[in-house]
């Protein structure tokens, strides 16, 4: 596979970290975007690789980039950083918001060098309104946002999904949003200032659970595994272990009943549509578990699978990883990393059917390719010794 990709005529200059910014760039960086990650010198940042776990999430979060130190700080930092700006298309960052215009990096100040550049912004909170200078973090969008009120089982309390959704989203938002403003700026020319936040994003995506507020009235609770609305759907036991069962509608429901041996389900008149299986969720998850659990998830598997019933086993991640069809789908990418050899990285989630992804690389370095950047701008090798020893780069 070549390392030229679909995005690779874009320059993209990463000021981001930790993880909403990194998710957005991480799209245009696995897709062949040169993307140039801008660090401060000689600042070990929160975001760094410590322990086993945090250097595996640093490698697949700052994966195909390139790295240059820079102190954004400083006059001359400065200076070469709007060098950079004058040819490059999009400059992401995940400050708080008033920390751009401090820099005078802000959107204003960048377009004034370069008035094709697109900036991308994540913050918290939004770029304006009340929340705008609180600090946010995943968890904090989390629970502002309405999913810690809709996960977790009745009456244990708030819960946090498994991982980081408002991180993860809001990236993948920014991402969105910037590819629309490089889209635009084809016809217009002119790049512009595109700006989300983990709560948009959070908010964003609890879809239907805030549809049942605005249209109908209705605070949605914590159903546990149950889905909030539908009715059999969720977690039910088998013979050794647990498994997925999703019977939405009359039609699968039927199927389902037939399946596992429980027809007198189907002319039973609590259950008769799909409002009164919901209403009658407890004692019809009861009938449903007394019959899968004289079989092993594997059967029943099986035979829902044949029937049209979906359903699934529920795996951890190795079990996930080794999956048949996750295989199948390459969700893991190998990368060569200098010092560890041949390490796994997840991989993307979308496939073109031209264009491929191109061959991954490890996260670089701090001020890997500073010789290589700074050349590009034409200083010399005695010119970036002096810039290194006075703590610009």
């Amino acid at each position: 596979m070549s390392n030229q990709g679909p995005l690779s005529r874009f320059t993209v200059l990463d000021l981001t970290r930790v993880r909403s910014g990194p998710a957005a760039v991480r799209q245009f960086a696995d897709w062949g975007a040169n993307v140039i990650k801008i660090e401060q010198p000689g600042q070990k940042a929160d975001d760094k690789p410590g322990g086993s776990a945090q250097f595996a999430d640093y490698q697949n979060t700052h994966r195909n980039k390139r790295s240059i130190t820079l102190n954004l700080k400083h006059p001359k930092g400065k200076a070469l950083f709007m060098s950079l700006v004058k040819t490059a298309d999009v400059v992401v960052e995940n400050y708080r918001p008033n920390v751009k215009e401090k820099l005078g990096i802000d959107y204003e100040s960048l377009k004034k060098v370069n008035p094709r550049i697109v900036l991308a912004s994540v913050s918290g909170f939004g770029q304006d309104g009340p929340y705008k200078e609180r600090p946010g973090l995943d968890q904090i969008a989390q629970g502002i946002g309405g999913l810690m009120s809709v996960t977790g089982e009745p009456g244990r309390g708030p819960m946090r999904a498994g991982i980081p959704v408002a991180d993860l989203t809001s990236g993948l938002f920014c991402a969105i949003g910037t590819l629309i403003a490089l889209l635009e700026r084809e016809e217009s020319g002119q790049g512009q200032w595109i700006h989300t936040s983990l709560l948009q994003a959070q908010v964003w995506m609890m879809d239907f659970q805030a549809m049942r507020w605005l249209m109908n009235g209705e605070i949605p609770g914590q159903s546990g595994n149950d889905h909030p609305t539908s009715s059999p759907t969720g977690v039910f036991k088998t013979a050794d272990g647990y498994m997925n069962i999703a019977a939405m509608g009359n039609d699968i429901f039927e199927k389902l009943c037939r399946v596992i041996g429980a027809e007198e389900l189907i002319s039973d008149e609590r259950y008769k549509t799909v409002p009164l299986r919901g209403q009658n969720r407890p004692p019809l998850n009861e009938a449903i578990n007394t019959k899968t659990q004289t079989q092993t998830t594997a059967h029943w598997i099986e035979k829902m699978n044949e029937a049209g019933v979906p359903c699934g086993p529920i795996l951890n991640m190795q079990e996930t990883m080794e999956d048949p069809q996750v295989e199948h789908l390459r969700m893991a990418e190998s990368v060569q990393h200098p010092k560890l050899g041949d390490v796994r990285l997840v991989g993307q989630a979308i496939k073109l059917s031209r264009s491929a992804l191109p061959t991954f690389r490890a996260a670089p370095e701090s001020g890997e390719h500073n010789a290589d950047v700074y050349g590009d701008l034409g200083l010399t090798s005695e010119q970036m010794a002096e810039l290194q020893q006075e703590g610009i780069i």
